[in-house]
């Protein structure tokens, strides 16, 4: 039976698209693209909604079960959430910053936009990855080790990626799907690797402007990362069930489901949740606040101690399972695969729209037309049309999530906007394409042109930026 139990929590809030699509002036600037194609009014308003309904009351809340009851948590955080914090509400990111700032609680490293960049430039990815490490460490003063990707997206490729980022763990959800006959409730890793004979280091040498960035971190990691696998029916029993009335075991009561917990067979439990379960997904009158309250004492009264995932690691590394990972990608949305965010027509069209937008801007070299670029791959563009010639449960949590603003519009100009968005986006970082900004200096020259212009000989590539 289990008696150790790890809880980690992620809050995110994205970038919304600016719908209907805006036109996008010949000759804009950088920063001019940007207010074209986000909605940032729209994402304020949101913001200081579920800051009122869930982040403050939850953060409290959480904040005294470490202080006064002994709870360890885990709790992960979007630089998208980030970013929207600073400029809306510093004093909520400074409450999130006393709860990290607690011993009990652990820093998740989360996709820093909850992106696909992942899908598009696995390279790329695996710089962000690091210099997410390095924003979260700066903003809450600890550095993770332990790292969450975009919707809990796991793959033998993205595991290899991780590991390259040199993460000391990761989680992912533990469907049946993927662990075939296993169980979520043990310690496991991909790489079986065997002992190599020693390799020695290259000799280091200096790094010059065009010299590429090395993906890998240097590490003295045992073996690649551990995987915590999400326990899929206890987390969903908070995270969805908790206040459907038509649930077999709706009212869900803390001594019920700290039995469930203890009965659990394995060495650990992993449990993880949405930051907005608690006061957005279900409301303060559905008892959730309270229910977690009591959870603690429950817990205790059965034995169940909670830890870190980092905890958990250094208690059963010795005793770590070898698990198997697909190519395509699982995730935690929907039934676990990747056809809940690229499962219809409009998902896969706009998917690709994704891809050339971002292509287009690696093509220009502009860090921050790339940075834009990756801010138009999140997930949450994808996840607002799985609904699209769907109906059901999934298609009901799309539709939960999409912007009121936008439901006048419809499905299908829903979509047909978002494309837009896209196509416009592109359009408008034509004009830094180098070889028409190198010709554009030619004509204003009258034709002469000596040099390459210093606009297109950035100090830093946004490669070696994130280096």
């Amino acid at each position: 039976m289990v008696a150790e139990l790890a809880i980690y929590t992620v809050v995110h809030q994205p970038r919304r698209l600016k719908l209907p699509a805006q036109p996008i002036p010949r000759g804009a600037t950088v920063e001019d693209i940007a207010h074209c194609l986000f909605d940032e009014r729209m994402n304020e308003h949101y913001f200081r909604k579920v800051a009122q309904d869930s982040y403050y009351p939850a953060a409290q809340m959480f904040l005294d079960l470490v202080r006064h009851q002994g709870l360890h948590l885990s709790i992960g955080f979007s630089l998208s959430f980030v970013r929207q914090a600073l400029v809306w509400d510093p004093a909520l990111l400074d409450l999130f910053r006393a709860l990290v700032a607690e011993e009990r609680v652990e820093l998740i490293g989360v996709e820093p936009y909850h992106s696909f960049l992942f899908m598009l430039d696995l390279p790329t990815f695996v710089l962000r990855m690091k210099w997410m490490g390095d924003e979260l460490e700066r903003i809450f003063g600890k550095r993770p080790v332990v790292t969450d990707t975009t919707e809990m997206g796991m793959s033998s490729w993205l595991y290899d990626a991780l590991d390259t980022a040199g993460f000391r763990g990761a989680v992912m959800d533990g469907r049946s799907s993927t662990l075939d006959w296993r169980e979520s409730t043990h310690l496991y890793r991909y790489s079986d690797e065997l002992p190599l004979p020693r390799i020695f280091a290259e000799k280091k040498t200096s790094r010059t402007r065009r010299s590429t960035p090395k993906l890998m971190v240097e590490t003295e990691r045992e073996s690649g990362p551990y995987l915590l696998t999400r326990h899929v029916e206890l987390s969903n029993d908070i995270r969805y069930r908790f206040s459907q009335q038509d649930w077999a075991s709706y009212p869900l009561f803390a001594n019920t489901y700290a039995d469930w917990v203890a009965n659990t067979h394995g060495d650990f439990l992993f449990l993880g949740w949405d930051f907005e379960t608690f006061g957005e997904h279900h409301r303060a009158d559905t008892g959730i606040f309270d229910f977690m309250h009591a959870l603690p004492d429950e817990l205790a009264k059965r034995g169940v101690q909670t830890y870190t995932p980092s905890m958990l690691l250094d208690r059963h590394r010795t005793q770590v399972h070898h698990l198997p990972l697909p190519t395509l990608p699982t995730t935690w949305a929907g039934s676990g695969s990747m056809d809940f965010l690229l499962g219809n027509r409009a998902q896969d069209a706009l998917f690709r729209l994704m891809s050339y937008t971002y292509g287009t801007a690696k093509l220009t070299e502009n860090p921050e037309l790339i940075d834009l670029a990756i801010w138009l791959t999140q997930s949450d563009n994808l996840h607002l049309i799985q609904r699209y010639e769907r109906s059901g449960t999934e298609a009901d949590v799309s539709t939960y999530f999409t912007p009121n603003e936008w439901k006048s519009l419809g499905s299908n100009r829903i979509i047909h906007e978002q494309q837009q968005v896209y196509l416009n986006a592109m359009q408008a970082m034509q004009a830094f394409l180098p070889a028409r900004m190198l010709r554009q200096t030619r004509h204003k020259n009258n034709g002469r042109l000596t040099r390459r212009p210093r606009e297109l000989e950035p100090e830093l590539s946004f490669m070696a930026r994130h280096a």
